[in-house]
């Protein structure tokens, strides 16, 4: 059975960021992700994880200037260096928190850059990453985002994430595969994952069209469910969606999966 994690920037945000690790395990919620963690000292978020019982099992390298809607780097010419600087600004926090996986955002393409320049940049950039978090044993992520929420993303289609996957070569870098935007982007979920599942780190839910809770939309979640067991699946489910009424309030879907944790 999949396994569910509670995304902490988008579930339990009636609550204070440190108190959302322990609403989060009293849920059945058995790992928490979030975006960054950058905003707290590392040792008091290992702090409220050991104390909720709760898994780490993802987040993000630094994105760049996010307030003033900067997306990742990873493909951005001339700001390679401070990707790779971000590398070693989110590796304590992995360690101390024993984060398995880390997601590097692609970014927005940058007007007027030659889309193929962009893309050479970005697989040396995950080169030097996936490289770098090996040697901690440390998964590297690629996700495509879709380009109505986030236009003018770099990556937005599930085959070329895993052509880049492909091009960088590294064990170590897996596609995260976001349910509700592959949905958005191209749909055909159950043969996309039929297909590459084995090269899939991490997967995330939400409902299409509104990013509200999975039981409401055009996805069959429970079927993708099925499925996942049926291919072997083993991983984290992030559950990454806003809550239409409260998060504890539209948790009914996870009723039947929170039994079988």
């Amino acid at each position: 059975m999949p396994r569910f994690a509670a995304n902490l920037s988008f579930l339990f945000t009636e609550l204070p960021f440190p108190e959302r690790f322990a609403a989060a395990a009293a849920a059945g919620f058995g790992g928490v992700e979030f975006l960054f963690p950058y905003a707290w000292p590392v040792e008091a978020i290992a702090g409220w994880r050991r104390a909720a019982g709760v898994d780490s099992v993802l987040f993000n390298l630094p994105p760049g200037d996010w307030e003033a809607g900067e997306r990742g780097l990873a493909c951005l010419p001339g700001r390679e260096a401070e990707f790779l600087d971000g590398i070693e600004r989110a590796l304590p926090y992995a360690l101390a928190l024993g984060t398995p996986r880390l997601h590097a955002m692609a970014g927005l393409l940058p007007a007027g850059a030659d889309p193929a320049h962009c893309r050479q940049v970005y697989v040396d950039n995950l080169r030097r990453a996936a490289a770098r978090l090996a040697a901690h044993g440390i998964m590297l992520l690629i996700e495509p985002i879709n380009p109505r929420d986030m236009p003018g993303y770099f990556l937005n289609t599930q085959a070329d994430a895993h052509a880049i996957r492909e091009a960088v070569g590294a064990p170590n870098l897996r596609v995260q595969t976001d349910l509700y935007h592959a949905q958005i982007v191209e749909g055909d979920l159950a043969v996309k994952l039929e297909r590459w599942l084995a090269h899939i780190g991490h997967l995330q839910i939400a409902g299409v069209p509104g990013r509200h809770e999975p039981d409401h939309g055009e996805i069959h979640y429970p079927y993708l469910f099925a499925l996942l067991d049926r291919l072997g699946y083993d991983g984290w489910i992030g559950c990454e969606y806003r809550p239409a009424a409260g998060t504890v309030e539209g948790l009914g879907w996870y009723a039947p999966w929170r039994t079988q944790r």
